[in-house]
């Protein structure tokens, strides 16, 4: 069927259009005007169109976030779908994250955190999610069988053949590294670590660790660059653990993920644990425009409670002492362990309300929106249901002003927001949430509304309150078929797990079987993750080509 979307502002950065015009489609992608006329006429008048919103880091499925659900069951909203729909099962939390997603306008999420040993369970939950395409980034950088290989020296080809069999088992999206070597040397008594110090037992540093690991997402040639949560994640200083993980980097391809977390300067440089901390949000900021191999998603900090869910065990052991209510979960396990740690941010407290305006001063800093992505680190830094009123912020000085003069004053004392004029407009809000998170997986077809687009569209009722407008989208096309209108999900459908295509050595594979079966009794075959598992006839996967 050939249908046309009319009238509306078309906003699309990837064309450099911002004008009324029309989008056609046909057969579930965007087509050029066929030169016919169309079987269905949608009506956008006064509208926004703009491509389906890109999550790229986003915690939605794993162990981690199940415990966070059984720890704070207060915290998720049950939205069931229809009785008898084939998601009828997959409980409230699955429905509640496609919905709320799919309303605000947003068709594909990713969530960041895989071990490959618990592949199976996370890409089960990530297809319980209606109405979104998403997919999952596998982690390495913590298991002991990549930190024996270069304890023993065997970098190059074998931690190359080692990272592309665990992304093709675990039907992985990208790679990400978490506090490279922070599991084990934790397991050795360490609290803290720095990018060179050494950790115990394996005589190897942070930088050596994730070296290895931006070198193989290079040779296997995965589209979205190695992705990475560094040391120190949120103390005082941890401007300087980003700005040395970036030199390690050495030009090659990194994204920092939730970066407001490190854009903390020490107060008193020389004792970086006294004096509390400030704003290095300029610095940050500077550094991507310097560094265009670097990309960064922020981590917005917004006000209220919510639960933290990392598998960063130093950083969440060193944060159960903050947790409210007084509860935690800590899991220092088989490979990368971590935990769930519940926390509030106060609402008018001074330590919440500086990370709450460090993250808008990054994206208002930044000079390529496009390299700056839109994220919460949901539930981390809050929820994701909040990007809308973020989205409103950063686009109406007037209503950051406003919300600045409820807060205490080390707002403007360590920040720069309270000066920081800068209004994003449409098209940078769409590089925002669209085409940079898009670009940044190598999802060629989705971010944009060019000829050859997947038809997953949002319109949205231009509206000078920006948090109502990008709550409730007017109308949601995924596939050219409406899921949501006015704000509602008129079709609960399935969509798709993203994967790479990935070639996976037979000798790599028979080293991690027999490595597997010693440490655990289960082979290769016990971690994988077949098309079986998802029920015969379900089309779950969709492959994710590698780059040249």
């Amino acid at each position: 069927m050939l249908s046309v979307i009319r009238g509306g502002r078309v906003v699309d950065p990837t064309a450099s259009r911002d004008s009324v015009g029309d989008v056609w489609i046909e057969d579930g992608r965007v087509v050029d005007p066929p030169g016919r006329e169309p079987d269905a006429v949608i009506d956008a008048a006064g509208c926004v169109v703009m491509a389906g919103g890109v999550e790229v880091h986003s915690h939605i499925a794993g162990g981690n976030v199940i415990t966070s659900r059984l720890l704070l069951p207060d915290l998720y909203v049950s939205e069931a779908a229809p009785d008898g729909h084939p998601f009828a099962h997959a409980g409230g939390a699955a429905a509640w994250i496609g919905s709320t997603y799919a309303r605000m306008g947003y068709t594909t999420a990713v969530e960041p955190a895989m071990p490959p040993t618990h592949a199976l369970g996370t890409q089960l939950e990530l297809a319980d999610i209606p109405l979104l395409d998403r997919g999952a980034l596998t982690v390495m950088g913590n298991d002991d069988q990549l930190l024996e290989m270069l304890r023993e020296r065997q970098g190059g080809n074998a931690v190359r053949d080692l990272v592309a069999l665990s992304v093709a088992q675990s039907r992985g999206l990208g790679v990400k590294c978490i506090n490279a070597g922070g599991a084990s040397a934790f397991k050795d008594g360490a609290l803290r670590l720095s990018l060179d110090d050494e950790i115990p037992c394996y005589g190897l540093s942070t930088r050596q660790i994730m070296g290895s690991l931006l070198d193989a997402v290079e040779e296997i040639g995965v589209p979205h660059p190695l992705h990475v949560h560094c040391n120190n994640l949120g103390l005082p200083g941890a401007d300087d653990s980003f700005m040395a993980t970036l030199d390690a980097a050495e030009g090659r391809r990194i994204h920092f993920a939730h970066a407001q977390f490190y854009a903390y300067g020490a107060v008193d440089p020389a004792n970086p644990g006294t004096g509390g901390f400030r704003s290095a949000a300029e610095r940050i900021a500077q550094a991507i425009t310097d560094n265009p191999n670097a990309t960064l998603d922020i981590g917005q900090v917004v006000f209220g409670q919510t639960v933290t869910v990392s598998l960063d065990i130093l950083r969440q052991f060193a944060g159960r002492k903050g947790a409210k209510p007084k509860k935690w979960v800590l899991n220092a396990g088989d490979a990368e362990g971590g935990g769930v740690v519940p926390f509030l941010y106060r609402p008018r407290g001074p330590t919440s309300s500086l990370q709450w305006a460090i993250g808008l001063e990054i994206m208002l800093l930044s000079t390529d929106p496009e390299r700056t992505i839109l994220t919460t680190d949901h539930p981390n830094g809050g929820p994701f249901t909040q990007y809308p009123r973020i989205i409103h912020l950063l686009m109406d000085k007037s209503e950051r002003d406003r919300e600045i003069a409820t807060l205490p004053s080390v707002v403007g004392e360590r920040s720069s927001l309270p000066g920081l004029e800068r209004e994003y407009t449409l098209s940078e809000i769409a590089q925002l949430t669209r085409s940079g998170p898009a670009k940044l997986l190598g999802l060629a077809d989705r971010g944009h509304l060019r000829a050859g687009a997947r038809a997953d569209v949002a319109v949205y009722r231009d509206d000078a309150n920006r948090t109502a407008m990008f709550t409730a989208a007017k109308l949601v096309l995924k596939d050219g078929v409406p899921i949501v209108e006015d704000g509602e999900v008129v079709e609960w459908r399935a969509g798709r797990t993203l994967s790479l295509t990935v070639e996976s050595d037979k000798a790599m594979a028979k080293r991690a079987d027999t490595y597997l079966t010693e440490r655990f009794g289960e082979g290769l075959d016990s971690f994988a993750v077949p098309d079986a598992a998802f029920g015969e006839g379900r089309e779950t996967f969709e492959a994710v080509p590698c780059r040249a």
